[in-house]
């Protein structure tokens, strides 16, 4: 499928059908490996309660959703995180970074947080920030992206007995060119 790209939808219509979509993605983009919020294995019921609580930040407010569609299925997620705080409206984080394991390697990721830097503006923030799990080399891509790493918690996520991962904050500075 190369040469296929994207389409992206800010603030889609959360329907039950499309809320259920994203609970299966994040379901499959966790047991295959992914960093975002869980450690597999994960079922839908474990998932659902934290992804409704999310989704409930969207359509409540002050949250975002931004969803990459190959043809009609969702297949990279991001939520645009607000801070809650006054002193932090200029800068946002990106949370939930999800792009479908069988679409890997055909550079969703990277058109996914491409359209968030580009959208980021229009949010009025001119900055974001990104948690990564250490251990497993997502920071060479934010990197790639002109994220740079910005603070580190040694051992603060603990994804099983024994095995304490770092939490490396990226941040993306939107007034200087990326990558």
């Amino acid at each position: 499928m190369a040469g296929v790209s994207l389409h992206f939808v800010l603030d889609p219509d959360l329907t039950p059908e499309l809320r259920e979509r994203i609970v299966e993605l994040w379901v499959d983009v966790t047991n295959a490996g992914g960093a975002v919020g869980f450690v597999a294995p994960v079922t839908v019921a474990e998932v659902r309660p934290v992804a409704e609580r999310a989704l409930a930040d969207i359509t409540d407010g002050p949250d975002r959703l931004l969803i990459g569609y190959e043809g009609d299925r969702p297949v990279a997620v991001l939520i645009f995180a607000d801070n809650r705080f006054h002193l932090k409206t200029h800068w946002g984080i990106l949370k939930r970074v999800m792009v479908h394991p069988d679409t890997q390697g055909r550079g969703y990721g990277l058109e996914l947080m491409r359209e968030a830097a580009r959208r980021a503006p229009e949010l009025g923030w001119r900055a974001l920030h990104v948690t990564v799990r250490g251990g497993l080399g997502l920071e060479k891509f934010y990197d790639r992206l002109g994220y740079r790493e910005v603070g580190r918690l040694p051992g603060a996520l603990r994804v099983a007995p024994g095995d304490d991962r770092d939490e490396i904050f990226m941040w993306l500075d939107l007034d200087r060119p990326t990558g």
